[in-house]
Parts: structure tokens; sequence; C-alpha cells
């Protein structure tokens, strides 16, 4: 590398709306691992803006012209689910290593037609699963694994995110379940690879993938639009190590309950919890072990922050967490999870949620794949 820092290209980086604006673009201003060279919009003017605002070198409104720059060592794509799979393609046709936010596509397939291509062109990949950056996250793994609750009997994860029923012509493209851009996917794949991260991989499970609110009205337009995307998942489920498992995501027209992972174990209790789903941050986790009756606020170790103090809290903490870990990837060269790998496997364990859903029945958790 030019310099210590990775030099990052982050294609859909408006200053004025979207998740790059409130994540990524504060994230890497403040890493100290990586740096903004190169921000690309659809157009000029709002990629100078952008380039402006954050301190990138450069601004492109053409990402093949971005792609094509030599000092670019890696791309982040922080696009709408539908571009992830074309943009992310021709990065790692490019030769660049790439970190593109989850849903890696809109479809299984096309995760692994990422996830093959980077792994033949040796490319160093990473998936925008943001929650195994935060460091309460971190914890409550290392706590499980250390046993501290002991033998996993049962966890329960439920999050509830309002979700309103009036929403503008803006946002209502992801009432379209084919576009990839679900409470399934989104706030469903989160939680569900949260868990798992903690107490690991499910066996088995049974589900119920619902529309509850089957049209949205569409508020500069003023007419009602039809919805396929669920906003109601339930799964139930066996873990690998034999623990039983509950879900419960839901987008509900009014104020949601946030997000509360419970895990429960032959020795001890713990339980994360956040007013939004679990990539967000912010969580606060409590706990019991031994002798202990009652749940007690749990201190997170500082070995689990891996950014500097300066890092914005909220939206950009957990993301500039994961920089870190991309940084750490390319300069080593060692690919490490959350991968296009990773997301693969998640797309899979989504699909089987759908087809157990559909079909009435208990399907190994596996079956997706």
């Amino acid at each position: 590398m030019a310099t210590n820092k990775i030099r990052l290209g982050v294609i859909g980086a408006s200053a004025r709306r979207g998740w790059a604006r409130k994540s990524h673009l504060p994230a890497i201003a403040a890493s100290p691992d990586v740096e903004l060279t190169a921000v690309c919009t659809t157009r000029l003017e709002t990629a100078e803006e952008s380039a402006q605002q954050f301190g990138a070198q450069m601004a492109f409104a053409d990402y093949h012209e971005m792609l094509a720059c030599p000092d670019i060592d890696a791309v982040v794509v922080v696009l709408r689910v539908p571009r992830h799979h074309q943009v992310t393609l021709d990065s790692l046709n490019a030769g660049k290593h790439v970190f593109t936010e989850w849903p890696l596509g809109r479809t299984t397939d096309e995760a692994k037609e990422l996830a093959a291509l980077a792994g033949a062109k040796g490319l160093l990949t990473m998936v925008g699963l943001q929650s195994r950056g935060d460091p309460a996250i971190l914890h409550a793994k290392e706590l499980v694994a250390s046993g501290y609750v002991g033998e996993v009997m049962a966890c329960h994860v439920s999050v509830a995110r309002g979700g309103a029923l009036r929403r503008d012509s803006d946002v209502t493209w992801r009432r379209d379940n084919s576009l990839g851009a679900t409470t399934l996917t989104i706030a469903g794949g989160h939680t569900i690879d949260a868990l798992q991260f903690v107490v690991g991989d499910l066996s088995r499970l049974s589900a119920i993938v619902s529309t509850q609110a089957p049209q949205w009205f569409e508020t500069d337009t003023e007419r009602w639009v039809d919805v396929t995307a669920p906003d109601h998942i339930l799964v139930n489920g066996r873990l690998e190590d034999g623990g039983v498992a509950s879900v419960h995501v839901a987008s509900v027209p009014w104020a949601g309950s946030g997000y509360r992972m419970e895990i429960y174990g032959r020795e001890g209790t713990l339980v994360a919890s956040s007013g939004n789903t679990p990539q967000f941050g912010l969580i606060s986790l409590r706990g019991v072990s031994g002798a202990d009756k009652d749940l007690t606020d749990l201190e997170v170790p500082a070995h689990h922050r891996w950014i500097p103090e300066g890092m914005p809290k909220g939206d950009p903490y957990n993301v500039g967490q994961m920089y870190y870990r991309f940084a750490e990837v390319i300069r080593s060269g060692v690919p490490a999870e959350p991968d296009f790998n990773t997301a693969v496997k998640l797309h899979e364990l989504l699909d089987t949620v759908v087809a157990a859903s559909r079909q009435g029945q208990e399907l190994a958790a596996t079956a997706g794949r």
C-alpha cells in the first residue's frame, strides 16, 4: 500500500440522504485505519458536495471511472439492494477488494455469484453485518463461550420497529418483495445473524413469514400501493448444540418495543437490549451467573472496542468497528468473517425460513443450501 491507511472509494456516497451519510462516511472520517479517497454518486454535483463535506480527494459521477483509479485499494458499495449485485460484480472485476452492505444481493444466487467471483480472483470481502462489531454483542459471545451461562437451554430474540403505513414514494419501493429490501432480509437478517453469532447456528426451524399490512398509503402521490414484502417473521427452532430458540421480527404501524435478546443457560442468563435492531448499536447488556439471583448491568471490556474514542456513537460506531476489521483483513491478506461467504450462508438460511413458512413444516436449517 502507498500509505498505511486503506484507501477507499465509496459508491452511493450521498451527503444529503441515505445510509452512507448517516454511518459509513462519518465512520471513515473518524477512522485511523481507512481514508476516503473517492466518492461516487449519480451526479457530479452531489459527489463533489460529499467530497467536500467528508474530505474525499476525488469525486465521480460514473462508478466505472472510479473503479479505473489505481489510487483506490478497496470499494464500498452502499446503494439500494437491487444495485448491489452489478456494482459489486464490476468492482471485483476491476480487481478491488469490496465491502458491500447487507443484503449482499436481491437473491441467494446473486450472493453466490459474488462470493465465487471474489474467491476466484483472490480478493478480500466484507459484508455489512455490523452487529458482529458491536462491543456488547462481542462480549455476549465471549461470555457464552466462556461458560457464563453454562449450557444454553433456550434463547429468544425479538425486534419490533415502527413502520408507518403512510410513506412517500422514495421509500415505498421497498414494498416489492422481489427487490430484496424487506423486514425479513434487513431487520430479520441482522437479528438472526446476531443471535447465531452469539449462541451458535440453528439446526432445524419452523416459521411464519407474513405480510400483515398488504397496502401502504403513498403520501406524495396520494394513492394506496400494494405490498408483497413481509412485515412479520416468526421462527422456532433448535440450535446445533441442542438448545431451543425463538425469533420474532416485526415492522409495526406505531411505536415498536426495540430489540431484546435473551439467553437462558443452566448456570445463568444474559439479556441484550436496545431501542433498534442490533446493527445500530447502543446495546445494553445484563446478566446473572452462578449463585446470584438478579440481573445486573454488565460492563463491556475495553478489548471489544477496536476504534478510538473519537468515533461517533450511534449509527457510525459499529460501521467504524467493521472498517477496523476490513483494514486488518486487507493488510494481512487473510479472509475473516463476515465476508461474502458469510452472507451466502445467511441468504440461504432466510430462504429456509421462507420455505418452512410456505410448506408449513419444520426443515433443516441448511435446507436452502
